[in-house]
């Protein structure tokens, strides 16, 4: 899909989904499925009602859940699908999610958006939007701990604590950020525990919506993401 829009500028949305796949999330996934299949239409009227048009819009999604529990599945990265052009794939992708494993509370949410932070995010097109959202009803294990670091799986170029994570994601573009600082968000449904209030506290371009463990997908409005995405081209 590629538009003129407003004042001839185009713009591009990338969007990674980090959605904790691990068994408690079981009554929320399926609600979480169905709001983000809908996303695109949902993004493209908004555009609309602001006399805006996205040029292209791409949606990727990391599952993850557990190394010290399930190592061979506690990331699942997809590519990013192009949409409405792939949305069959795309959906597949999506519908394909299940919750399972888990182990103790913490998971593997660190290990996630750093990969998601590493993705092969948009460079051309006029105006653009890298945004990452982050579902999750558990607290994250710290980076560096062994237990989930000697898993075969583990991806060995992912930071080994807070804050290297922290100069990746970076206050400007500068040294070692791995994202372009003017297009960069992170948007965080989580519960008020450590790691994800310390990122809400000192990460910039970063929003937190605090969740509850079990109270599903009422509180996680997807229309918080597609206005944070809006209002902000």
């Amino acid at each position: 899909m590629t538009l003129r829009s407003h004042a001839g500028l185009q713009y591009s949305v990338d969007i990674v989904l980090c959605i904790d796949a691990t068994l408690s999330m079981k009554p929320t996934l399926a609600n979480v499925q169905r709001s983000v299949l809908s996303f695109h239409e949902r993004l493209t009227a908004a555009m609309a009602g602001k006399g805006r048009e996205i040029s292209q819009l791409r949606l990727k999604v990391i599952a993850f859940r557990d190394f010290g529990d399930r190592a061979d599945d506690a990331l699942e990265e997809s590519r990013f699908f192009t949409v409405p052009a792939e949305i069959t794939e795309f959906e597949r992708v999506v519908r394909g999610l299940r919750a399972i494993g888990g182990g103790d509370e913490p998971e593997s949410g660190l290990e996630a958006l750093a990969l998601a932070m590493g993705s092969e995010w948009e460079t051309g097109l006029d105006r653009r939007r890298h945004v990452i959202v982050l579902f999750t009803d558990a607290s994250a294990h710290p980076l560096g701990l062994p237990r989930q670091v000697r898993a075969a799986t583990y991806p060995r170029w992912i930071p080994q604590s807070m804050d290297e994570l922290f100069r990746q994601w970076g206050h400007a573009q500068g040294s070692g950020a791995l994202m372009e600082n003017s297009a960069k968000r992170l948007l965080l449904f989580a519960p008020e525990v450590s790691p994800w209030e310390d990122i809400a506290d000192d990460w910039n371009n970063t929003l937190f919506f605090p969740s509850n463990a079990g109270e599903g997908l009422e509180e996680w409005e997807m229309d918080e993401i597609i206005d944070t995405i809006a209002n902000s081209l």
